[in-house]
């Protein structure tokens, strides 16, 4: 669930992204995970999903967070956040086992709110040891 005003607009990096809708201070949490609001599935219940929902979910909007091998699906615009080599939110599983998405530095309001889907996602992303 988010936790800062924001809202969609044309992204620079890819389609449609989302935007800080205020200012949001260096440290604050941006996004956490709310069971019964967002969505956490196993690869096996994905599978039992139509192939176009299982599309949409895991190419579109959702990932497999690796640190755990479950499919998560934020309900709300959270889903629209865009990758960046630079991002300025990151995940901290520290504070929650499926991470609580906390900002790096000030960003402005208007700015994109973009992280390195590197640090979570199982994909072409998955890190090599």
């Amino acid at each position: 669930m988010l936790l800062v005003k924001t809202k969609l607009a044309a992204s620079s990096i890819h389609g449609i992204g989302l935007f800080a809708d205020e200012e949001i201070a260096a440290g604050t949490e941006v996004w956490r995970f709310v069971k019964g609001f967002d969505l956490d599935l196993t690869p096996e219940e994905l599978a039992d999903l139509p192939a176009h929902i299982r599309e949409w979910l895991a190419d579109h909007f959702g990932y497999l967070d690796y640190h755990f091998n479950r499919y998560i699906l934020p309900v709300d615009d959270a889903r629209f956040i865009n990758h960046s080599d630079h991002p300025n939110i990151s995940p901290d599983y520290s504070l929650d086992s499926y991470g609580v998405d906390l900002s790096l530095r000030d960003i402005a309001k208007n700015e994109e709110i973009t992280t390195d889907y590197k640090t979570f996602e199982i994909d072409n992303w998955l890190p090599t040891t």
